[in-house]
């Protein structure tokens, strides 16, 4: 069975010594004491590692069963369910008003990796609380929040995002979900959801659906969608809970992974609703849930490249097989482990720098959410609406990628369920998937957001890493040659992507969208080179003060020369299919393929 051990140390390395947490002016940050990261995390980590991971292959194995009208987890999963609300988890970033622990959500970032390695399918059930719970602190009432939040930040209830229907995924103007006003200010909701993750089981004693649907006479199209609090069974004046509402799941998905999560297919028949936010706003309030979902499942792209990862690192150190090319490493033995041959050791560095690289990105991310969120900070907030896309399209598209490099590692026994590696790979593919597939992803960054806000963000973005780079420079030569040279070249090419786009976008739109994926992943691969850079930075730092763990670091750079010279270069080759335009990609007639 594959283990997983929490990165406790690098995600240390990254909050103190890459961020500088503490040193942060955001409101929180002050409190982000090295010595009081390192407690929570190793509590995740003691948690991730002893209960959760050994639950993920019976999850995948076992799923989730649909028995009159109930869904049952797996076995273990209730259990674990409980040691997770007992421990504060779900509710670690939420307002204290509510329950929660209103820590920063870069802390909570860093803790949701763990859980989403050690068992996507099992956090995707508080990971989606999370969302409904932050949708309703954004957009509900007061009596809203006092109602559902408390019982939804302790996950005694849970929450889900009802958005997709059989006929209409990202074109949610075509839903048919009707919302019909009733006298006393509720809705009557009739329509059917699919693909709803934890729509339905038993964990958790209520269940609040958050579903986007249409009032009756309002507009048409997307501009008329509003969203509604739809709870499986009625919230009394009292708290306690009453009768059971007109909702139901008519089936359970059965997925190629994530088996342990319960995907339902949920009917709403006549369902009491209540409307969340304004009518005909309800992308507005979903969105919140969205962008914080499209995070969360960047990160789940990341996670499971790490969890594959540790476990190809284990095989590659075990498995004996053939010698060294440049003569035998262990004459004791029959053979030579893996690790010894350089194909195995350029699979398990992509991995490696990827990872690594991934985890600095997105807890960078988190902290320009923080700061957004805690300090009205604007600039933090249009930069993290920029790189939303890139932080769900490119991590999991390579993150996926790289579950498939640990599995190959394994040769055969890779593809041999005993060994549980097909299980990260099949659980990664579904990140590529939902909270809006990654081409829509891709076309968001290059339609809408290099443009918003007049190409602020995009701007600042480059000037961002421009003036790293000009401040960071001439310090080491050698330095500056394995890092901040490959980072000016990789930058200069996003730029230039940026002004073909420019050029030649507006006269023909297709010559922007189709290259859109090329500049996500160029966009990803500039910002871990980015954060490659920092990394070194404080790795050369901390070996010149001569603090800490020499080796750590030592390898920390070794690692980010790797990425700089073998990975980030792909920029160059993206920037050349950008350039060639639409011409060849919109070439054949839609009869001729």
């Amino acid at each position: 069975m594959p283990s997983y051990t929490a990165p406790i140390k690098d995600l240390q390395f990254v909050l103190h010594d890459v961020l500088n947490v503490t040193a942060s002016s955001t409101p929180g940050y002050d409190e982000l004491e090295a010595d009081f990261t390192s407690a929570i995390l190793e509590e995740a980590g003691k948690l991730t590692s002893e209960v959760l991971a050994p639950l993920n292959a019976v999850g995948d194995r076992e799923g989730c069963r649909l028995e009159n009208g109930v869904v049952y987890t797996p076995k273990g999963f209730k259990e674990a369910f409980e040691k997770v609300k007992e421990g504060g988890w779900t509710g670690l970033d939420m307002p204290e008003q509510y329950g929660g622990q209103n820590m920063p959500y870069v802390l909570g970032t860093a803790v949701g990796e763990m859980f989403s390695a050690s068992n996507q399918a099992f956090t995707m059930y508080q990971g989606l609380t999370h969302g409904a719970a932050s949708a309703i602190l954004a957009h509900g009432s007061d009596a809203q929040k006092d109602t559902y939040l408390p019982n939804m930040v302790s996950c005694e209830w849970t929450g889900t995002m009802n958005l997709t229907e059989p006929h209409c995924g990202t074109d949610l103007g075509l839903m048919r979900t009707k919302a019909a006003p009733q006298d006393d200010g509720s809705y009557k909701i009739t329509g059917q959801k699919i693909f709803i993750s934890s729509g339905e089981h038993d964990m958790a004693d209520n269940i609040i659906h958050l579903v986007l649907a249409k009032i009756d006479g309002g507009p048409e199209g997307i501009k008329g969608v509003s969203l509604f609090i739809v709870p499986k069974f009625m919230v009394n004046e009292d708290g306690s809970l009453g009768d059971r509402n007109a909702v139901t799941v008519g089936s359970i998905e059965e997925k190629m992974g994530i088996h342990g999560n319960s995907t339902c297919v949920m009917n709403y028949d006549g369902a009491v609703g209540y409307l969340l936010g304004d009518e005909h706003k309800g992308m507005r309030a979903m969105f919140t849930m969205m962008n914080e979902a499209r995070v969360g499942v960047g990160m789940q792209g990341l996670a499971q490249a790490d969890v594959a990862y540790q476990n190809a690192l284990i095989y590659a150190n075990d498995r004996l097989q053939g010698r060294a090319v440049t003569g035998t490493e262990h004459p004791d033995k029959p053979a030579d482990p893996l690790i010894v041959h350089p194909d195995i050791r350029r699979s398990l560095m992509e991995q490696k720098s990827f990872v690594e690289g991934a985890r600095a990105f997105i807890l960078w991310g988190a902290s320009l959410i923080d700061a957004a969120h805690r300090a009205d900070d604007k600039d933090a907030d249009g930069l993290v609406s920029l790189m939303t896309p890139v932080i769900k399209g490119f991590l999991t598209d390579v993150g996926y990628d790289m579950t498939v490099k640990a599995q190959q590692v394994y040769g055969g026994h890779g593809y041999i369920e005993e060994w549980g590696m097909s299980q990260f790979t099949r659980d990664a593919r579904i990140a590529m998937i939902y909270e809006g597939a990654n081409g829509v992803q891709a076309l968001d960054l290059v339609g809408r957001k290099l443009a918003q806000d007049g190409g602020k963000h995009v701007m600042a973005f480059f000037d961002l890493v421009k003036n790293f780079i000009k401040e960071n420079t001439g310090q080491d030569a050698e330095f500056d040659a394995s890092f901040m040279e490959p980072l000016k070249a990789a930058s200069k090419d996003l730029q230039s992507a940026g002004m073909y786009f420019m050029q030649n976008g507006m006269k023909n739109p297709n010559n922007a969208l189709s290259g859109s994926n090329d500049f996500m992943h160029m966009f990803g691969h500039v910002c871990l080179g980015l954060m490659w850079a920092k990394m070194g930075l404080a790795a050369n730092k901390a070996l010149k003060d001569g603090t800490g763990d020499a080796t750590f670091y030592e390898t920390k750079l070794a690692t980010g020369r790797f990425y700089m010279a073998r990975q980030l270069p792909a920029t160059a080759l993206h920037l050349k299919r950008i350039e060639t335009g639409a011409d060849t990609v919109m070439a054949l007639d839609a009869a001729n393929f």
